[in-house]
């Protein structure tokens, strides 16, 4: 198996340098590429070409590799299938927006929570990830944002650049049932890429001990409740979780951290329909009565919803509602003093839903 050049710490890869016989100033050079996200050793050009060929006989860069990579119509979205180094395979997204670039990463390879509605889930948790490869997805994202702006010998600036300004951590998986692994990406995502806590999003289903884990840990992100419903017994049919921690005990935990740290709590809001005997898409978790039951539990709290019509799956019995609906539901909301947003539709011509790309590959590699 070769090595991957990227876990190693500096002494490590100093010794692997210097046991080929080359002269240590070789590992910086390496090192500075790695810190960029070099995908591969051929465009480390500052380095002499039959070095080159040796490394990439013997050694991988980062612990990923692009497997397909989906550029949405509109080039505002950048969707990547990364295998990892046992054959997994993870979902990143690149999201240009006009705050900012925003890299979407994955916490696990596939998923255990089971909602009805989303693509994650379909094969199975395979495994946690490790800080290595959550961080190397943010480095793919921000090789894939500079692009010629790359020397042709060396790196040019810090590892950051300026490039990637916002983590969401919303990819596949649930992050909270890897805290200790996501606690040492943000923490390395924050010193060594310089991208503010106020700039990082941790989106849980409501794992509570976890909610708990980042009130402890202190640091002032941003974080994000997948709510889905308003009431327990509709929540428990499309998110299995709310059978283990029931809304008020997830919301009563983040609200928690919400006051400690200052800081708006997001709750997303999955909008879904249903068909009925004649193919007529019915309301499912958002009719008026629904937004009522969310007033009731949002009221007086520092929240902003983020309405989020459904992405299709063709896997899910679900349907999208029309968008009339999807205003009534949010003018509802204001009205009744919660603050509210429609998420904008990013990457749907890719399937940048959390799951679609991982689960398509599969399919068409069987």
């Amino acid at each position: 198996m070769k090595t991957i050049l990227f876990n190693l710490n500096d002494i490590e890869l100093e010794k692997f340098v210097t046991d080929f016989g080359w002269p240590r100033f070789r590992a910086k050079q390496i090192r500075e590429w790695l810190n960029r996200g070099a995908p591969d050793f051929s465009v480390m050009k500052n380095l002499p070409v039959d070095m080159r060929d040796k490394l990439s006989e013997t050694a991988e860069t980062l612990p990923l590799k692009i497997v397909k990579k989906l550029e949405s119509s509109d080039n505002q979205t950048t969707k990547f299938l990364l295998e990892l180094v046992d054959g997994e395979q993870i979902e990143c997204v690149l999201m240009r927006t006009t705050y900012g670039n925003s890299v979407c990463v994955s916490s696990q390879a596939g998923c255990a929570m089971g909602c009805k509605f989303c693509a994650s889930t379909l094969l199975g948790l395979k495994r946690n990830l490790t800080v290595n490869e959550m961080f190397s997805q943010v480095l793919t994202a921000a090789w894939e944002l500079r692009g010629d702006r790359l020397s042709d010998t060396k790196p040019n600036g810090d590892a950051n650049n300026g490039d990637v300004s916002h983590i969401v951590v919303m990819g596949t998986g649930e992050p909270l049932q890897n805290t200790e692994n996501v606690i040492g990406f943000l923490e390395r995502a924050n010193h060594d890429l310089n991208i503010s806590w106020r700039r990082i999003t941790v989106s849980t289903c409501g794992i509570v001990p976890g909610i708990i884990e980042l009130t402890k840990w202190g640091r002032p992100i941003n974080l994000a409740i997948s709510l889905h419903a308003p009431i327990d017994e509709l929540r428990s049919k499309i998110m299995p979780i709310n059978n283990r921690y029931k809304l008020n005990e997830v919301l009563n935990a983040a609200f928690e951290f919400s006051d400690a740290q200052n800081r708006q709590l997001m709750i997303e809001y999955i909008l879904l329909g249903k068909r009925d005997e004649n193919g007529d898409v019915m309301i499912y978790n958002a009719t008026p009565e629904h937004a009522q039951q969310l007033i009731d539990l949002l009221r007086g709290h520092n929240v902003m919803v983020n309405l989020i019509p459904w992405n299709s799956v063709d896997e899910r019995d679900f349907a999208s509602i029309s968008g009339n609906a999807v205003h009534k539901f949010q003018d509802i909301l204001i009205k009744g003093g919660i603050h509210t947003r429609i998420r904008r539709e990013r990457g749907a011509d890719i399937g940048s839903a959390c799951g679609q790309l991982r689960l398509k590959n599969k399919k068409d590699v069987k």
